[in-house]
């Protein structure tokens, strides 16, 4: 700074205004300390900068396994959002461990970041008092509803149903789902499910379940897995709810290798809506759940967490808007 002064023949102190976007600065004087910053390739020490401010310049985001689709498009688009106010974004992956999520929510990364998203993937609300963390913490996905910090949620009930009511207008009536968990009520798979069975209700169309497949992981082999159990046991259906979209291209390779053609003989629906449903084929159709509107809302909600005041705001809850993304999956084309 001192050479970027002399060069520009002000004061270190106006250099300094210059770099933090001081605006009652001439247009000459701010011009004569931009030509010497490029003269001389300064730097600023950011590092330094933000030991002075108490700031890191960086957010945390801890998230379940990076190997799904949907959460690897979700931290691209959280970063993105992050990039926008001048924030890098450091990543805390979750194994699907308890203890391991407990470890990484009190471990070094809150505490070496401005603030926190948070996606919760073992925790219940039973656990709402680890949330006490000592920076600002925005919660994604489906668990720990009414907590103490924001959160920006999935409509998966709502989803899921609209998902269920698209495949019922196209006339499909046996829909089998892919992707419950035994036994859950609060979370995706058990949102979702009771969106697929209010949609049946809705329609008039009994609960069965032997058309319920559970699995423990939604990846696409066990997609692949789980329809071939199907298959296996001949369990009539034409239609497919699947509650990602990993799982629907799983059982649609399966369905295709057993000669049931994709929509005709059975209509397949995914959510998610991540960028490979596009490329598949037939094309996937999906639930795109306002994956875009969640990493932005997060993102300002915690950047207003960490301004002045931001300590004082009360828990807010917002629900990301959904839509239903017909594709090839569930639409029979007319040769």
């Amino acid at each position: 700074m001192h050479d970027v002064a002399r060069v520009a023949g002000v004061s270190i102190k106006t250099v300094s205004n210059v770099i933090n976007d001081y605006p009652h600065i001439r247009a000459s004087t701010r011009q004569r300390v931009l030509d010497a910053i490029d003269e001389l390739g300064y730097i600023p020490n950011v590092a330094a900068r933000n030991l002075r401010s108490g700031r890191t310049g960086a957010i945390g985001l801890i998230m379940p396994d990076l190997r799904h689709p949907y959460f690897a498009e979700l931290a691209d688009d959280v970063m993105r959002a992050a990039a926008r106010h001048g924030l890098v974004v450091l990543i805390e992956q979750l194994t699907g461990d308890r203890q391991q999520e407990i470890e990484v929510l009190r471990g070094w990364r809150p505490r070496a970041t401005d603030g926190v998203l948070y996606s919760v993937l073992n925790l219940t609300q039973d656990d709402v008092g680890m949330l006490d963390v000592p920076v600002p913490l925005v919660l994604l996905g489906d668990r720990i509803f009414n907590g103490p910090t924001d959160h920006v949620t999935i409509q998966n009930t709502e989803g899921a149903r609209a998902a269920t009511e698209h495949l019922i207008a196209l006339g499909r009536r046996r829909l089998l789902v892919l992707g419950a968990h035994e036994r859950e009520v609060v979370g995706s798979a058990g949102l979702r499910l009771e969106g697929y069975r209010q949609a049946l209700r809705g329609a008039g169309i009994p609960y069965r379940d032997e058309l319920v497949s559970y699995v423990d992981r939604w990846h696409r082999a066990d997609g692949a897995a789980a329809m071939r159990g199907m298959l296996a046991r001949g369990v009539e259906f034409d239609g497919v709810v699947a509650f990602n979209d990993s799982l629907a291209l799983g059982a649609m390779r399966v369905l295709q290798d057993a000669g049931r053609r994709v929509p005709d003989d059975v209509a397949l629906i995914g959510f998610d809506d991540v960028d490979e449903t596009r490329y598949s084929q037939p094309t996937l159709s999906t639930v795109d759940p306002g994956r875009a509107e969640i990493a932005e809302r997060a993102v300002e909600m915690l950047v207003e967490r960490m301004g002045p005041g931001g300590k004082d705001l009360p828990p807010r809850e917002v629900p990301a808007r959904f839509k239903v993304v017909p594709r090839e999956s569930t639409t029979v084309r007319h040769l």
